[in-house]
């Protein structure tokens, strides 16, 4: 029998769909299968996560109850995951519903607190924005993009975040996104105009100081 990791190489490599690999876990209890299924998304939903909590610890513990659920709902017999649904839109919901669990505990979620110490490790769409800049001044110049754009984004209202966090952190589709937080397309849309509206915003009006600062 091939290793595990040969196994999982072998399945990645046929491109095997996420519906294929979880009925694979479902029905046969395979767990090479469902490892890749953790692999293929795990980015896009710590990144979800942490956008929302703004913690590394917390997005840590909160990924971990995300997969969880994910397991129990899976190995029930009348799991809530149905082959009509997209298997990255089904996870998400479900690691939304225990990050606003987490939030409403800690009643964080209308100004959630910033408490990361720059060592996040960088898994949201920030924090890989290219670098055209000399080589030598890449890492420095790249590192201040990611604080200032994890700054303006943090001020963000938490329905516009969360919708800026699931389109270009999860790449969910508008339609998705409304399902998803339970509004209308067009919501979804308002709920983007107006982050990057603001964004835009708090961008122009820093770029304005910068320019005064040096006059």
């Amino acid at each position: 029998m091939p290793p595990k990791e040969r196994l999982s190489e072998r399945i990645r490599r046929v491109d095997t769909t996420d519906e294929v690999l979880v009925k694979r876990y479902v029905e046969s209890g395979d767990d090479h299968a469902f490892q890749i299924l953790v692999e293929r998304h795990q980015e896009r939903v710590f990144g979800f996560i942490y956008g929302m909590v703004r913690d590394r610890d917390v997005a840590n513990d909160l990924f971990q109850e995300t997969f969880v659920r994910i397991i129990s709902a899976l190995q029930k017999q009348r799991g809530s995951y149905s082959h009509q649904d997209r298997w990255l839109g089904w996870v998400l919901r479900i690691a939304r519903n225990a990050t606003l669990d987490h939030l409403r505990t800690r009643k964080r979620w209308q100004d959630v607190s910033s408490n990361g110490d720059g060592e996040d490790g960088g898994f949201s769409f920030w924090d890989r924005i290219p670098d055209a800049g000399p080589i030598a001044d890449a890492s420095l110049h790249r590192t201040e993009q990611s604080e200032y754009l994890r700054s303006c984004i943090n001020n963000l209202p938490g329905d516009q975040r969360e919708v800026l966090l699931l389109r270009h952190e999860a790449d969910l589709t508008f339609r998705e996104i409304a399902d998803l937080t339970d509004c209308s397309i067009n919501t979804a849309l308002g709920r983007m105009r107006y982050a990057l509206l603001n964004l835009r915003r708090e961008i122009n009006a820093s770029r304005k100081n910068d320019l005064t600062e040096v006059e």
